[in-house]
């Protein structure tokens, strides 16, 4: 084929995808809850449900009425509540076998919910008629049927979730598209084919969309979805290949949640069709939303954020290696694939033993600090760091202490107290009762000595107390600290060295949060350099006047 008509042919393609509308639709709320460790309470679901509404999403799946009674009190909850965005959509399987749609339980409960889509899944595949269901072929195509026109005279808008397709197109075909046909002929606005397993690859899932395309498409005017579990991880692969041939709805979940290995990630796909395939599924004002509304989903499960999940991670923009930060610093495209601020996200420059000065200047322009100015400033915090890192520092997830390490270099690190002692008390008086912890600390601000103690649930919570205790007096503000997170890493011996523990803190005052690290062969020692760090940098941001030079 001659290069120019491939372009032209090519260009036709790319033009086909950009014009085509795509609806997107989130099942976090039903799917995304059959993931192990994700619970949501019917306000979670209605906090959440907000937040998909503001994001832009076009189908929000908000339960099984039929399956459990939080999801019916969440449908009642929905009724009060006002999307400027989203459809509300409730979901549920086809009728049971030898029972009217009309008369059916779980239909009905699906009617009760009283949103304007409903969405019902059917069995596609001949396996799973036989085995699962355990009814004959012409059955299922009955019950197909039967619930999809039952439900599309009563509701606004029908979808229908061809469960299994992928598996049960490569094993039986016919059977696979006669099932399609069935919910077509009975008016379902969309068939989602369903890669319930996971299993099917991107060559498989484009090989097969274009032939249903071709051979059912043309001839129903109901539109094609795609549905990709991520038990293969091809989750988002899949469904960018299924839209590239002709599936016109997005089925996924906020974060990927979901059964087993997860489903597809709406938080992977909407940029992906948006940034690299030109349809304009969402405005770009919505989209800047889309890592808040990731961590908002994890917060709400009370799950941890995965840092490395693309696009929307922290690490997703963290540049590390100083080659790596010196192009990057003379343009971005050197090693990002798109500009972090449209998905809400921001470059990150990590410091470690791996650092070159473009790291260091480049972290130090974040603090508008001019570190270039001062004579040896940087060569010193460079031999600082290494040095440091050798020991077990690692800075990543403690940029307070860094940026009090930058102070250091420019010989502007002021300490705020001067350290008499301290001493921690562990004492366990019997079998049957936790340890009783204390800890009594004397130090010293501007000539006034201070010796207090306090109690605290282990030896580390206690000195945190008492050092606060002591401390308050002179600076207030540190009444708004809170210790949000504390991490305890046993590190390998350096050079010979007996192993050593690396304690990283999280704290935050309500409007930032701010990590430090402290590192020692002793747990109470690293966690009180960890604890300092965290004060003195608090006490450093307010510009309080009263110091001890250190």
């Amino acid at each position: 084929m001659p290069k120019e008509l491939g372009r032209y042919l090519n260009s036709i393609m790319q033009k086909e995808i950009i014009d085509k509308k795509i609806f997107l639709y989130d099942t976090t709320l039903r799917d995304g809850t059959q993931a192990e460790d994700v619970a949501f309470s019917v306000e979670d679901k209605v906090r959440v449900a907000g937040r998909l509404d503001a994001l832009g999403i076009h189908y929000i799946e908000g339960g099984w009425p039929g399956s459990n009674p939080r999801d019916v009190e969440f449908f009642k909850a929905m009724r009060k509540v006002k999307l400027r965005n989203s459809t509300l959509a409730a979901f549920g399987s086809t009728r049971r076998a030898g029972v009217s749609a009309k008369d059916d339980p779980n239909v009905k409960a699906l009617l009760t919910a009283r949103t304007p889509a409903i969405t019902v899944f059917g069995k596609t595949w001949k396996f799973h008629v036989e085995k699962a269901l355990r009814v004959t072929l012409e059955e299922n195509l009955e019950m197909i049927f039967d619930t999809v026109s039952y439900l599309k005279k009563k509701v606004d808008e029908v979808f229908f979730d061809a469960e299994h397709f992928f598996d049960g197109f490569k094993d039986d075909p016919v059977y696979a598209v006669k099932a399609l046909m069935a919910a077509a002929e009975a008016g379902a606005d969309f068939i989602v084919l369903c890669d319930t397993n996971g299993g099917t690859l991107p060559f498989e899932i484009s090989d097969i969309m274009k032939r249903v395309r071709e051979g059912f498409s043309r001839r129903h005017p109901a539109l094609l979805g795609i549905h990709a579990h991520n038990d293969s991880e091809t989750g988002v692969a899949n469904t960018l290949a299924a839209v590239r041939e002709g599936a016109a709805m997005v089925q996924g979940t906020i974060n990927g949640f979901g059964e087993r290995c997860g489903n597809a990630n709406l938080c992977s796909i909407i940029p992906a069709l948006k940034l690299k395939m030109g349809i304009d599924c969402m405005t770009d004002a919505r989209l800047r939303k889309l890592r808040d509304t990731a961590r908002f989903v994890y917060e709400i499960a009370n799950l941890p954020h995965y840092k490395h999940q693309p696009y929307v991670g922290e690490s997703a923009f963290a540049h590390k290696g100083g080659i790596h930060v010196s192009a990057v610093v003379r343009h971005a495209k050197t090693y990002e694939h798109i500009r972090p601020e449209l998905v809400g996200n921001r470059r990150r420059v990590l410091v470690s033993d791996l650092s070159g000065k473009s790291n260091l200047r480049y972290k130090a322009q974040e603090y508008g600090v001019d570190i270039e100015s001062k004579a040896g400033a940087m060569q010193q915090l460079l031999h600082d760091l290494k040095s440091l890192e050798h020991q077990g520092f690692q800075y990543e997830g403690a940029e307070a202490s860094f940026e009090l390490l930058i102070q250091k270099a420019l010989n502007k690190r002021l300490r705020y107290f001067r350290l008499h002692g301290f001493t921690v008390i562990d004492e366990k008086v019997s079998e049957d009762e936790p340890p009783r912890s204390e800890a009594a600390i004397k130090l010293e601000v501007g000539g006034v000595v201070e010796h207090t103690a306090a109690e605290g649930n282990g030896p580390v919570n206690a000195l945190d107390a008492a050092l606060r205790k002591a401390l308050e007096r002179f600076y207030p503000s540190l009444k708004s600290v809170k210790l949000l997170d504390f991490k305890v890493r046993v590190l390998a011996g350096v050079q010979g060295t007996s192993a050593k523990v690396r304690v990283l803190v999280e704290s935050g005052d309500g409007r930032d949060k701010w990590g430090t690290v402290g590192v020692s062969d002793n747990v109470i020692e690293a966690s009180w350099q960890a604890l300092v760090d965290s004060l003195e940098y608090k006490i450093f941001k307010d510009g309080k006047k009263r110091r001890v030079k250190k």
